[in-house]
């Protein structure tokens, strides 16, 4: 578990903690870490959830079936993201979603009751792990009216132009890589992916952009 301390450090969840101090927490945090491989379900709908959760390895997807088989991508964890969260809170209700290991993942499960409340031995950074759980909420709800942007344009093109600028001024490059393939790409912003997949060729065609499987270069 220890050998994750540094990887913790740069989570939002520890901004402003130290190694030392993060390594001496983990025990009064509560927290458990598990390993997944690659398909295997993280969290599945209809389940309860008691447990903050963060990507300390791997990769993973948000994802939902609809009861004919039809998947829709809800968003992408990276290694440091917090996850879970919606659903802890007393009554919150059973998971809507699934979570999936896209690779071999190690997960870090944090007792949500000893996260938000100060311990006994009054951890000097305790209050700052609270503070950082706000703000990285507070990030995670734009990211979802980001995502509500994207749904609400009306063509596959108008999908894509908002996503793929929103990522690019995310990384900060006309150059950007993706964490999605063509279908995961379609199932995230709910188009077929055939539809996409023309589209993208007639935007190049077009002249706004080039692609490589995940990598796009923005004109």
């Amino acid at each position: 578990m220890k050998k994750f301390v540094p990887v913790l450090k740069k989570t939002k969840l520890f901004a402003g903690v130290g190694e030392d101090e993060i390594a001496a927490m983990l025990s009064c945090l509560g927290a458990r870490l598990r390993k997944y491989k690659k398909g295997e379900y993280v969290l599945q709908q209809g389940g309860y959830l008691a447990d903050m959760l963060v990507l300390a390895e791997g990769s993973l997807h948000i994802q939902r079936d609809d009861y004919w088989g039809n998947r829709s991508i809800l968003g992408h964890i990276g290694i440091g993201e917090i996850f879970g969260e919606a659903y802890v809170a007393p009554g919150s209700g059973v998971l809507l979603n699934d979570v999936v290991a896209l690779e071999d993942s190690s997960v870090f499960f944090f007792d949500v009751k000893r996260v938000i409340t100060t311990c006994s031995s009054a951890c000097r950074f305790h209050t700052a792990v609270v503070q950082n759980l706000f703000f990285a909420i507070s990030e995670k709800n734009r990211g979802l009216v980001q995502k509500l942007d994207f749904m609400s344009r009306r063509t596959t093109r108008e999908k894509l132009i908002a996503y793929l600028s929103a990522e690019a001024k995310k990384q900060n490059s006309p150059y950007i890589t993706i964490p999605f393939n063509r279908q995961q790409l379609a199932d995230y912003l709910s188009v077929d992916r055939s539809a996409m997949s023309n589209e993208l060729c007639k935007m190049r065609d077009d002249g706004l952009l080039e692609f490589e499987k995940n990598r796009f270069k923005l004109r």
